[in-house]
């Protein structure tokens, strides 16, 4: 090969192109999320009949920006509107543009284009947009920045170059659509953005029906109930719950998935695989009652979430935990609800320093969910008297205050904590019997359901509109080097 074959080869696009076949991807399968469905359901039928809008002089949005967390379904969207309109797709992730030969990405960029509009009508799809599409002003990347603002000046490039007739269209997906360059996303580039949200509980209904298609179900799997225990999770995380309930179903032996599978499942997702640690009589018993104050606290404090299960058996990083999670799904917290989660997450160590004397390092992890849900109020939420209705850390945690309004934000967060902590430590001083009663029980059994645990401590369980297994996880950390 010459070297100028070699660097052609180089240049050349990367991306996979997907035909229209009897197995593509259509709407059917993607659940959940029929919001960004509909949105897109007019980008299947310019497509599908472009001349319908040429002929009123409308143009179809030359980009699509799908917005969301990692797992909620923007590539299998992407996929589904080229299977709906039958037309070749175009995939390949931003990063693999980039390459350290300055001018690299940019040929590639051509590539791609050149090849889609010899096959158009087409879909391009770029994934992790914000991989080369970062903002410009927001400062370099030592080594790459040169290369990767070639790559980006070329992307716009091209999709100004679209004409009507061209019946291409860019769709890409990004996790952080804040950090983007404002030139991609000015009209006639990304000029449609779709935000691809966390299905509510009756669109994780839907999801489940999608994934359990194919896997023989017991007659006591109620996947009803199963949306309901898993606030939060998006598609990728219940297509994973579904695959690793059939694992444990044919780790048994048994021929069907049963509810006991999917319980399994949630656990070992959550909270990893158990582990077999010799834990001496001291660290058994201080876990215990670590566990103990986190399930008290939950169970006295009225703004707190709801106790589902405590186990003191080591799992993944943690010595012990105490699940809960909200009856229904939450899209909006009050200060009540944030301090209660404080208290909640700094009972276990209120419990050992009440009964033992002292500080282990089993807080770990309850320390850093705290520390992030005072900063956030006190920061991003205008909950705190002394910063005011102001904020002053971005989503990230980054800051963007002077140095004084800093240091007040430190003396608020230290003063929710320690505010937090001297209120359930009076709580577990007077609850101390039931504080005892728990452990005990926890140290005889080792892992107790919701029942259970009220009966340990002697009170009766609230009724619930909804009984399902636990999301919220407060856990006993392993500290670091004891891991392994």
């Amino acid at each position: 090969m010459t070297a100028g074959g070699g660097a052609g080869a180089f240049g050349r696009s990367r991306a996979k192109r997907y035909e229209p076949n009897s197995s593509q991807t259509t709407f059917e399968e993607v659940a959940g999320i029929d919001e960004a469905k509909a949105e897109l359901t007019e980008i299947v039928d310019f497509l599908r009949n472009p001349e319908r809008y040429n002929r009123l002089g409308g143009r179809i949005p030359r980009g699509v920006l799908l917005s969301g967390p990692p797992g909620t379904g923007k590539t299998l969207l992407a996929r589904a509107v080229a299977g709906e309109a039958e037309v070749p797709f175009f995939s390949l992730s931003a990063s693999e543009f980039v390459e350290a030969v300055v001018g690299i990405g940019a040929s590639r960029v051509r590539d791609l284009f050149r090849q889609a509009k010899e096959a158009a009508p087409a879909i391009v799809f770029i994934d992790e947009l914000d991989a080369i599409g970062r903002s410009r002003s927001a400062g370099s990347i030592p080594g790459g920045s040169e290369e990767r603002e070639q790559t980006l000046n070329q992307i716009l490039t091209e999709m100004d170059g679209f004409t009507p007739s061209t019946n291409l269209i860019v769709i890409a997906a990004t996790n952080r659509p804040d950090i983007l360059d404002k030139a991609l996303l000015r009209p006639g580039r990304f000029d449609r953005r779709v935000a691809v949200r966390p299905p509510d509980r009756a669109g994780r209904r839907l999801i489940l029906d999608v994934h359990t298609r194919n896997v023989p179900l017991a007659p006591d799997v109620d996947l009803n109930m199963l949306a309901s225990t898993t606030p939060g999770m998006a598609g990728a995380d219940l297509a994973n719950l579904v695959n690793e309930a059939a694992l444990a179903a044919a780790r048994r032996g048994d021929d069907h998935v049963s509810a006991d599978d999917f319980t399994v499942a949630l656990e070992k997702i959550l909270l990893g695989a158990e582990r077999k640690l010799m834990l001496t009589d001291d660290d058994r018993r201080r876990t215990a009652y670590h566990e103990a104050g986190h399930a008290l606290a939950g169970m006295l404090i009225p703004k707190a979430d709801p106790v589902r299960k405590i186990s003191i058996i080591p799992r993944g990083g943690s010595l012990g935990v105490t699940l809960s999670s909200p009856d229904s799904d939450r899209f909006n917290y009050s200060d009540d609800d944030l301090l209660a989660a404080a208290r909640v997450l700094l009972a276990g160590r209120a419990a050992e320093q009440l009964v033992f004397g002292g500080l282990t390092s089993g807080a770990e992890s309850d320390l850093e969910q705290l520390t992030r849900i005072a900063r956030h109020m006190v920061g991003r939420w205008g909950m705190s008297d002394a910063i005011g209705f102001v904020t002053i850390l971005d989503g990230e945690g980054s800051n963007a205050a002077s140095p004084e309004t800093l240091a007040l934000l430190d003396v608020e967060v230290r003063r929710i904590a320690d505010e937090a902590y001297a209120d359930i430590l009076a709580l577990l001083r007077s609850e101390r019997p039931r504080l005892d009663a728990l452990a005990e029980a926890l140290l005889e059994q080792e892992t107790l359901d919701a029942d259970e645990a009220y009966r340990a401590v002697g009170l009766e369980k609230p009724i619930r509109r909804e009984e399902h297994p636990p999301l919220a996880v407060a856990e006993t950390s392993i500290p670091t080097g004891d891991a392994d």
